[in-house]
Parts: C-alpha cells; sequence; structure tokens
C-alpha cells in the first residue's frame, strides 16, 4: 500500500536575500518561478538564522541545534557526521532521501553526508563552471569534475534521481541545494546579457558613514567597490575615485552579477516544480525554498553578511503543501533555522527528539500561533575578525526591537581573530575595541541607523532587553561573555 506521508523538496541557495525575491517585494529583481511556491502556499516574513555564516548555519538547520551545542561555530569547525540529523531520522523511518549540491561542512570520512540514500556535493564552496563534485563511496566519497554550469548540474542530478531512484510507494526528502548566488557571481552564458543597459536602483543605506553605531560597523571590511576584489568585480577598479563613487560604481558591477545567478536559480527551480506537476507529484509534496542565511545587496554599503543587521539576519522562506497549507498566506511569528528539522519530522510523523531545540511551527501552516510562541529570539556570530573584520557579537531580536552586544573576542574558537579578506584598505584591529552595545527600535528606525542604547528614554527598554537575552542565552545553554555585566 503507497505511504501517503509527504515528500519534502528542500531547496536551498547560499547567500539569496530576501530582498532580491519578488514574493517579498523587491526593488530589482523578479523571480517568477519562486513566486509560484509563495503564492501556491506560504510566505514567513520573521525567519531567522541564528548564526549568519555559511556553515553553522547549514549545522544547525541539519542537528536541530544551536552551534554551541553541535560545535559548528566558524567556517572552520567542521560536521561531525555522527550527530543526529533530521535526514538519518526520516531515513530510518522509511523515507528514501538525497542530497545534491552544496554541502559546506567539511570533507573526508568523518565530515561528509550522512543519511542520505544518494548524495553527490562540492567540495568546499565549489566552481561556477565546469565544477568537481565528491560522489557518494567509500573514504568520504569520489570526485569527478561535471562539465556545465553548477546550477544547471545540480538540477538535473536531482531530476536524475527523481525520475529513477526514487521509490513511487515511498515518500522521499530531498536536499537540492545550490551554491549560487555566493560571491564571486559568474553567470552563464544564458544571463550574462541582463540588466546590461540598465541601471539597478541602489539601496537607500548604499552610502551609509556608520555614524551613530557600535565601532564595529566602521570597522567591517566588505564595503561594495573598496573592499572587493577584481575576481568579484571582473575588472581592475578604475582609479581617482572617491569612496562614495567607488560604491555606486562597483554596486553596479556587483548587483547585476548577483541577480544574474539568482536568475538561473530561479529558472532551474522552475525546472524541478514543472516536474513535481507532471508527474502529478505537487499536491503531496512539500517544497521549501530558503537560504542558509540572508545577504547585504549594497544596504550599509555592504557585501557579505555576518552581521546581525535585519539584511543579514533574515531568511528567505517560503513552502507550498496544496494539501495542507492555504495558497497565498502570510506569516509574522518569528521562526528559526533551527526550527526546520522539528517541522519535518512533525509532518513526517516522525517523533521530535528531546534534544532539539527548535520547535516545529506546523501551527502556523495552519493559520493558527500558539499562545507560547516566542515573541524573542537569539543569535551568536562567533568569527571575530576573520575574513571581513566583522567583531564577535550576540544579541536578542524581538519584533520592536532589536538590542547587540559586540565583545570582540573569538573565545578560542578555531578560525577567528585572522586577517581580513578582500581589498588592500588598512582596517583597524579589532583587538583595541572596547565591549559596546547597539540598541535598535526597529519601528522607528527599520534601517538600523541609530543606537539609542544611551538614550535615556530606552533606558527600560535597555534594561529589559538585557534580561531577556541573558534569559535565552540560559534557556539554549549558551554563557554570556566574561564583561557582559547586568
Amino acid at each position: 500500500m503507497p505511504d501517503d506521508r509527504p515528500n519534502i523538496l528542500f531547496i536551498m541557495s547560499d547567500d539569496h536575500a530576501a530582498h532580491a525575491m519578488s514574493c517579498y517585494g523587491s526593488r530589482i529583481n523578479r523571480t517568477p518561478n519562486l513566486d509560484r511556491i509563495a503564492d501556491g502556499g506560504m510566505r514567513f516574513n520573521h525567519c531567522y538564522c541564528t548564526n549568519s555564516i555559511c556553515t553553522p548555519s547549514r549545522a544547525a538547520i541539519l542537528a536541530g541545534t544551536y552551534n554551541h551545542v553541535n560545535g559548528v561555530t566558524t567556517l572552520a569547525t567542521p560536521m561531525d557526521n555522527s550527530l543526529p540529523t533530521f535526514p538519518k531520522m526520516l531515513r530510518e523511518a522509511g523515507y528514501r532521501t538525497a542530497l545534491f549540491g552544496k554541502w559546506h561542512l567539511g570533507q573526508g570520512a568523518a565530515h561528509c553526508p550522512t543519511g542520505f540514500d544518494d548524495w553527490a556535493v562540492l567540495p568546499g564552496q565549489g566552481y561556477y563552471h565546469n565544477p568537481t563534485f565528491i560522489f557518494k563511496g567509500p573514504d568520504g566519497g569520489t570526485r569527478r569534475t561535471v562539465p556545465g554550469y553548477v546550477t544547471d548540474i545540480i538540477t538535473d542530478m536531482c531530476l536524475d534521481w527523481l525520475r529513477h531512484s526514487r521509490d513511487p510507494d515511498t515518500p522521499f526528502c530531498l536536499c537540492y541545494h545550490h551554491k549560487a548566488p555566493h560571491r564571486p557571481w559568474y553567470p552563464d552564458e544564458k544571463h550574462a546579457h541582463l540588466f546590461l543597459n540598465e541601471t539597478v536602483p541602489e539601496p537607500d543605506t548604499l552610502l551609509d558613514d556608520y555614524a551613530d553605531r557600535a565601532a564595529a560597523a566602521g570597522a567591517a571590511a566588505m564595503r561594495v567597490g573598496v573592499d572587493m576584489t577584481p575576481t568579484d568585480l571582473k575588472c581592475e577598479m578604475p582609479d581617482a575615485m572617491d569612496e562614495a563613487d567607488r560604491r555606486r560604481w562597483g554596486y553596479q558591477r556587483y548587483i547585476k552579477d548577483y541577480l544574474r545567478v539568482v536568475q538561473s536559480v530561479d529558472d532551474n527551480v522552475g525546472r524541478i516544480l514543472d516536474f513535481l506537476d507532471a508527474q502529478g507529484l505537487a499536491d503531496n509534496t512539500l517544497v521549501i525554498y530558503t537560504s542558509d542565511q540572508g545577504f547585504f545587496l549594497g544596504d550599509h554599503g555592504w557585501y557579505d553578511k555576518r552581521f546581525m543587521y535585519e539584511e543579514s539576519l533574515k531568511m528567505p522562506f517560503i513552502l507550498r503543501y496544496p494539501r495542507e497549507v492555504q495558497a497565498g498566506s502570510v506569516n509574522n511569528d518569528i521562526v528559526l533555522n533551527v526550527d526546520f528539522p522539528a517541522l519535518f519530522l512533525d509532518l513526517a510523523g516522525v517523533p521530535i527528539p528531546g534534544h532539539f531545540q527548535g520547535r516545529s511551527f506546523w501551527p502556523l501552516l495552519q493559520g493558527s500561533t500558539p499562545p507560547d510562541w516566542r515573541q524573542a529570539m537569539y543569535y551568536r556570530y562567533w568569527m571575530n575578525q576573520t575574513d571581513h573584520n566583522v567583531g564577535a557579537h550576540y544579541g536578542i531580536r524581538t519584533h520592536a526591537h532589536k538590542l547587540i552586544y559586540y565583545y570582540y573576542d573569538g573565545c578560542g574558537q578555531r578560525g577567528t581573530d585572522g586577517r581580513h579578506c578582500g581589498g588592500t584598505r588598512p582596517v583597524p584591529s579589532l583587538a583595541d575595541l572596547e565591549p559596546e552595545w547597539e540598541l535598535f527600535d526597529l519601528e522607528k528606525d527599520p534601517y538600523e541607523l541609530k543606537n539609542v542604547v544611551n538614550d535615556p528614554a530606552y533606558a527600560g527598554v535597555a534594561a529589559e532587553l538585557k534580561d531577556a537575552l541573558h534569559r535565552l542565552q540560559a534557556d539554549v545553554g549558551d554563557t554570556r561573555y566574561a564583561r557582559d555585566a547586568d
């Protein structure tokens, strides 16, 4: 007898900001196939990551735990593949499971994907053109170069598995994970012409001067057109430009390539959706599209992520499950990446393990918010200074406010306190900075331009949020920094 539990198609891209999707009201892009998912199901407006960097976010999604628990705190801390994960639990419960695309959680026998009937992943970040893949095999798998464009190839692998390797009487969980639109944004020939004769609208904060903020904002080495490399821009930076002109010029170079690689993702997602429709699988398949975190699209003058600022913190999260979820619905509750595996297990009828730190948001899909649903979320970025000179920090976000504590210390984690990458502009050493707080009133200041932590009018709010932050830390088993006094 066929198993009528839902199939799960988990699509995740890399560094795809919600505000580069038309279903989120993007001013700069159209994503018609991603919109098909949102229009046919639910869009979440307040989905957040608990650590805005690739490897830690992916570990949190697989393991259902915060990074201080699963041990994946930085890009240099690979995931122990003996940890319990949602694919392992689904497979044990009778699902067919597969993963194709980006892994980025380490290589070799101790860190390759486990819990999957089949997999093929990019080593590290991988390449856009003619990429090498690691295919499932002994001792961590075998490597082979595959000719073509990476976004097309990953999709081809998924379609091939759906056509030839799944059991039509058994539910599947397919992790379809794109490399794009990760830096350095190499489009394929099909999309290289897009935006050639256009001027893409600039974000309102492209020329942010970082006044009225913690020193961390001004110290970060990820300014568009200033800290970028010739590889990012596909040419050398013209001479004799002041910083404002460099940002404007660099933004047009950067954002057009970013949007081109996003368009390839959108087209390829359309191929998968068309297959589900043609095979009569759409009604009983939960389709999720998300990214491993947000991304700065010139916002605050930046590219990259890492900060707890909104464009980096916010993840796109849209899903479609026609059998159960009302088309065109929108949710404004706070959900987190650590919640994803609990949702998947819940929908599959698999018990959610007690060590999971996330919570199934199945009630939200049905239009009902539990009375005890979270009103705040906890975030921690551990990777002090390395790569883009972003200071280690943690914080709390509620619906109305955000409080951030920059403690500027790698705390002994691997992959911290190293040199920054990017341009040749000298940047300050974070070791010279004193810990500091930022507080933003998100209702009055949605762009997070005015730190009001020292404003007497917000003294009560700041005190309440500090207490709430410390309670959240205790709830998830994390510890505050030694100099974070009450």
